[in-house]
């Protein structure tokens, strides 16, 4: 077993959600003691592991790697609103808890030695490990846990207090243990997302100030920290040698190199030819037109750079055309609708994308938890209650975005569109989109950070303007891209909504109510239904893996069925390039490569110095 139980009261065996057995008794809750937490059946990893066996415990340490990050930073305090954090910065601190590539929705103790929880999930208790140490060789103490969960719910990004919501108090039991109490019981995933709390240093935050931008290096225990900092250009970081958790399962074989460089580009285009030029190691390609015509220059086709499609089980979510539902025009899922249908992903699949991607049809796909086919009865006990308050296509039509022949030709979808906006009480005049009820003409603006994303947006605009809409893009650099969507000035974004095999807590900050209104949340959208809200009650109260997964599937069908976003695509492997200088084990995580349990390889590095020198010393 991967846990132990303190036996309390007469038992009865009970599944709990993270994948844990426990003993349930009738008048007292037994208590679960683990090494580790999993949301998605059980833990891969006993409590007497060694490493990931993704892991190579005999890498050798050594070595610079360059990565590459996109437009600029101005602050080294990754955990508020203010500000763009440089690429790399949460290296230098902890977790409470720590997660494995190789499964989905897992963490082993890091900080935490163990985590201990009741089997209503009512609270959970740290015990952290004597051993765990900040930077400066002070120990990290159960006062800076709590200080750490009050400072970020109070002064850290928006995301902090509502994921952490259902906490309700942090208490000290002890130097090195901590009580989290929640104000709900039955969310099995509370606990798991408090092994996710990063912890920062009440000392050194007690003389500095956290809420404010800042380029000096904060106070971190992680396994490295900062070496220099060019503002704006680049950042590097230095292992550091006595590392308190080097010799932790989570870490061995891990954090290889003794330097690690992120440089910056303003351009995309400038980012790959310095790739080209070796000017940084390794690249995971976003672009699939980049990657199917820029990736044949010399030193791939001399074996120097390899070409990787890595196949993985992460779930994709939802890339889309998100509306602002908060303006005006966008109100209505009708006319969302009709918009949606203006987009054709099979020409631009064809022709833009060289027929690399699946079209999204899930706010969940690559999934079991993706909605397919008409509801089933596990699905209809929670939607049936809502039957009236949400759209009738949940209950009665498969959601699926059209099919086009990808010609390019798609009167038959912009004929349903005009249809549909007609229905919403808009018309045609003088060629242009009018609400007939205001006379105003629907213009809306695509704000973009990428130059790449325009000739996507532009097939999208030629539709629109067909239907009469007024259509622009606007791209903007990332400083002014993160200003106006935290504050909800736009109309059009391209929205990513990355999944979990194990939803939960944070499906309140994409789409809950109350965050509709709070900058910096994650409901961009604006999504403000209480059919949502509490569906994703129930989401996170889910008592078992198959309540789970037919509650999922019911959200999926509201949000889908209310046109919040124009769905785009997915592809379920990852394209990357990297210089051949790096090790790393035949074993590959199905659910995200983690390039930080890979090493410089000697022989190869020599062999690769060779190779771009024609053979010369």
């Amino acid at each position: 077993m991967n846990r132990t139980v303190a036996r309390l009261a007469a038992p009865t065996l009970l599944v709990l959600g993270l994948g844990l057995v426990a003993v349930a008794p009738a008048a007292a809750q037994e208590i679960t003691v683990s090494h580790g937490s999993s949301l998605v059946g059980e833990l891969k990893y006993g409590p007497d592991f060694t490493n990931f066996e993704y892991a190579n415990p005999d890498a050798p340490k050594g070595g610079e790697v360059k990565f590459w990050a996109f437009s600029s930073y101005d602050t080294l305090n990754p955990f508020t609103l203010k500000g763009r954090s440089a690429a790399g910065i949460t290296l230098t601190f902890e977790r409470l808890m720590a997660g494995a590539a190789d499964e989905p929705s897992s963490h082993y103790g890091l900080i935490a030695e163990t985590m201990e929880f009741p089997a209503d999930f009512s609270w959970v208790i740290f015990n952290l490990r004597p051993e765990a140490r900040w930077h400066d060789g002070t120990p990290i103490t159960a006062d800076d846990v709590i200080f750490s969960f009050e400072t970020l719910t109070q002064q850290g990004h928006p995301f902090y207090r509502s994921y952490y919501a259902s906490v309700a108090t942090a208490e000290k039991l002890g130097d090195r243990r901590v009580r989290f109490n929640f104000s709900e019981t039955g969310n099995r995933e509370l606990p798991h997302i408090m092994g996710q709390l990063s912890i920062i240093s009440k000392a050194y935050y007690t003389k500095n100030t956290f809420d404010e931008t800042t380029l000096e290096p904060p106070l971190g225990s992680g396994p490295y920290r900062v070496k220099s900092v060019d503002p704006g250009r680049s950042i590097a970081y230095e292992r550091v040698a006595d590392y308190w958790g080097v010799d932790l399962p989570v870490n061995v074989g891990r954090n290889n190199y003794d330097v690690v460089r992120w440089d910056y580009f303003l351009d995309q285009t400038v980012a790959l030819e310095a790739f080209k030029a070796h000017d940084y190691d390794y690249r995971a390609e976003n672009s699939s037109s980049l990657w199917a015509t820029q990736y044949d220059f010399p030193a791939v086709k001399k074996g120097l750079v390899k070409k990787e499609e890595v196949s993985h089980k992460l779930p994709q979510g939802m890339q889309s055309f998100a509306f602002n539902t908060r303006r005006g025009m966008f109100k209505d899922r009708t006319v969302r609708k009709a918009l949606s249908l203006a987009f054709d992903f099979e020409w631009s699949n064809k022709n833009l994308f060289y027929g690399q991607y699946a079209r999204t049809n899930s706010y969940f796909a690559n999934s079991e938890l993706a909605a397919t086919g008409l509801p089933s009865a596990a699905e209809l006990v929670y939607l049936e209650p809502f039957r009236g308050q949400v759209p009738e296509e949940v209950f009665t039509t498969e959601f699926k975005m059209p099919v086009n022949d990808g010609t390019g030709n798609i009167r038959q979808s912009l004929r349903e569109a005009t249809g549909l906006l007609r229905e919403a009480g808009w018309s045609i005049k003088d060629g242009k989109l009018i609400e007939t009820s205001t006379g105003q003409a629907m213009e809306i603006e695509f704000l973009l950070r990428s130059p790449l994303f325009e000739r996507i947006v532009s097939p999208y605009i030629r539709n629109l303007e067909r239907l009469g809409v007024k259509a622009r893009v606007r791209t903007v650099d990332t400083a002014q891209y993160k200003k106006r969507t935290d504050d909800f000035d736009f109309d059009v974004i391209v929205g990513s909504f990355r999944q979990s095999l194990s939803p939960g807590n944070e499906q309140r900050d994409f789409w809950g109510s109350y965050n509709v209104e709070v900058k910096g949340s994650r409901n961009l959208i604006g999504v403000n239904d209480p059919v949502v809200d509490k569906l994703i009650d129930q989401i996170i109260a889910a008592p078992d893996r198959e309540s789970l997964v037919a509650l999922s599937r019911a959200l999926d069908r509201v949000l889908l069925w209310n046109h919040y976003v124009v769905p785009q695509w997915f592809i379920n492997y990852d394209r990357i390039a990297y210089w051949d200088r790096f090790g790393r084990t035949e074993f590959i995580p199905r659910y995200g490569l983690d390039t930080f349990a890979w090493w410089i390889d000697p022989e190869k590095d020599a062999a690769l110095k060779a190779g771009e020198t024609g053979g010369r010393n």
